[in-house]
């Protein structure tokens, strides 16, 4: 919000110098459309983001009708990979530990301009390039906007929606819970409602879509179901599976999980890996 600082103002008559008598009247102008223009700032946000920079497209999860704005902009379906990342447009809402809430006006510029995060730069489908012609007041008006949003927060994993505690790492399944957690495991292999994951009746029972170079790719069921799932395979073919992307039968995932096995499972620790493969098998069976 612009604010007007005090100022000592001499207020001069009709007959004084005319440079003086023009500054209070643009002074003036500004004291009646100054707060009237920042008032449309969000409405014009709302404008840019719906005609133009279609920020739903990304941030917005989908439904057979097509966006769920019951959850706008928690978070979208598509997941957009390369050789380097494979991503999904994330919470932009104003909630403050998932969202965007607790981020300042400057990061969110960065962000959205520059494809600089938090944490460092953005993946390259962020279409910041695009954005960098934005006026200063337009790129503001987005962010009113942006802020004016419901707080969104996630649907969140059973047993995975707090901090843990050093100690119950120490329980293998509570090891291999917070790996899943952390690697998303479950947000691609449980199938989605309502454009998010079912945890609820689907916990990794796969389904979810992705599309991307390889094609369309749905998510393996990795309950233990004997036939369904991966109950009938061995520790050692899950482990192949997840640290190398290699199937059952020996032959290549498709993105995006091959890029994830590659680039990060890879490295995972032998204990991590341990634990999240005894945590997999306490996944109840479904079809």
């Amino acid at each position: 919000m612009r604010h007007i600082r005090h100022q000592r103002i001499c207020i001069m008559s009709a007959k004084g110098p005319p440079s003086c008598l023009a500054m209070l009247v643009a002074l003036l102008a500004f004291c009646l459309i100054g707060p009237a223009a920042h008032a449309g700032d969000s409405e014009r946000g709302r404008y840019l983001v719906e005609a133009l920079t279609a920020c739903d497209n990304c941030h917005t999860p989908r439904g057979a009708a097509g966006y769920d704005l019951s959850s706008r902009f928690s978070g979208g379906t598509q997941t957009f990979s390369d050789k380097s990342y494979v991503v999904r447009g994330p919470n932009i809402s104003s909630d403050r530990e998932t969202g965007v809430g607790a981020w300042s006006d400057e990061e969110l510029r960065a962000a959205i301009v520059d494809g600089v995060g938090r944490d460092g730069r953005l993946a390259p489908v962020m279409p910041s390039d695009s954005y960098k012609p934005l006026t200063a007041r337009d790129l503001d008006a987005i962010i009113a906007f942006l802020r004016s949003a419901t707080p969104i927060p996630p649907r969140l994993m059973p047993g995975a929606s707090a901090a843990f505690d050093e100690a119950s790492l120490a329980d293998k399944n509570a090891r291999g819970l917070y790996v899943a957690s952390l690697a998303r495991c479950l947000s691609c292999h449980s199938e989605e409602v309502d454009g998010g994951p079912d945890y609820q009746n689907r916990l990794g029972a796969g389904g979810k879509t992705f599309r991307n170079a390889a094609g369309v790719i749905v998510a393996s069921n990795i309950t233990s179901h004997s036939v369904k799932g991966v109950g009938a395979w061995s520790d050692d073919e899950l482990k192949r599976a997840i640290t190398q992307g290699v199937a059952r039968d020996g032959a290549l995932l498709k993105p995006p999980m091959s890029t994830l096995s590659k680039a990060h499972f890879s490295k995972m620790s032998l204990d991590d890996l341990d634990a999240l493969v005894a945590w997999l098998r306490t996944i109840p069976p479904k079809e």
